[in-house]
């Protein structure tokens, strides 16, 4: 099926035959923040944020399924998550409304990003899908267009539309491409769903720290603003960052939680480090992706 036209986007020739495609399996990968700083509060509630995100050769695994009646459905349970509120669901609408396409979608999402864990999961999973879709569906959507409706999805979407490790800044919409050397995290998952509107919300945290206002950011520079708050008020993920502290002084958590990581230059030193966690706490060792494995499909 070829493209749509709609008021405000402009409909491309297929690139390739897409329409004899019904199926496609793609990874979402997870994220750490490097640092995480909390820069001031909008008047509309929001925080203003700078951080360096980049993404992980670990994470979900989502399969598309072609349909032709328009439906959009979710084919996998997601504990606690009804469909209409699931980001990948959300997303696939999203894109539907945008583009006009009568074609519709089945979702199987294969979850190994833990929810609450400050992993951009959900938000991870509507980028690919957003990225997907736009190859099944033979939409040809530029980059740019679905990073706006990454924005209108979740301040961490258009971080994995972009493609790369970048500096995020506002909150999250404005992202500044990085370069990083190799880099290999051990993550260690505590036990525990951090809320992240609760440690938005909390009063002591730090809302007041500099903008860096550079690009070029020094091995360990920074910090993450959530993270004191997170670990008094969750003693699993104090112990954890305890432990990997042991271990570097880079340690942090990322996110809003509950997840913390150490890096390393060599994989070695980060398979160590995770071998070291806590009794009881899962997590994984990951090397940081200079590019997302779907870059490609805008």
């Amino acid at each position: 099926m070829a493209p749509v036209a709609q008021p405000g986007v402009a409909a491309r020739p297929p690139r390739g035959d897409n329409r004899t495609m019904r199926s496609l399996t793609v990874p979402a990968p997870a994220k750490v923040n490097l640092f995480l700083h909390v820069t001031g509060r909008r008047a509309d509630g929001y925080h203003e944020l700078e951080s360096l995100f980049v993404a992980l050769d670990h994470g979900d695994t989502i399969t598309l399924t072609c349909r032709d009646d328009a439906r959009i459905l979710r084919t996998t349970d997601l504990p606690g998550v009804a469909p209409a509120d699931d980001l990948a669901v959300r997303a696939a609408v999203a894109l539907q409304r945008e583009t006009g396409s009568r074609l519709g979608v089945e979702i199987a999402v294969e979850k190994r990003i833990p929810q609450g864990a400050g992993l951009g999961g959900g938000s991870s999973d509507a980028a690919s899908v957003l990225l997907a879709l736009n190859r099944l569906w033979d939409l040809g959507l530029p980059r740019e267009r679905l990073l706006v409706l990454g924005q209108a999805l979740g301040a961490d979407v258009p971080f994995f539309v972009f493609g790369e490790p970048a500096v995020a800044r506002g909150v999250g919409e404005r992202l500044a491409a990085v370069s990083l050397p190799p880099l290999w995290l051990a993550v260690v998952a505590p036990p525990v769903a951090v809320p992240t509107a609760a440690i938005f919300a909390a009063p002591e945290l730090t809302r007041d720290t500099p903008s860096a206002k550079i690009s070029v950011f020094s091995e360990g520079y920074g910090r993450n603003d959530l993270q004191p708050v997170a670990a008094a008020r969750f003693p699993l993920v104090a112990a954890a960052l305890r432990q990997l502290k042991a271990t570097t002084p880079h340690a942090r958590m990322t996110g809003s939680g509950g997840c913390v990581f150490a890096p390393f230059a060599r994989e070695a030193d980060a398979v160590a480090a995770f071998a070291a966690r806590p009794q009881g706490m899962g997590g994984f060792v990951a090397r940081a992706l200079s590019r997302h494995p779907l870059a490609a499909f805008a």
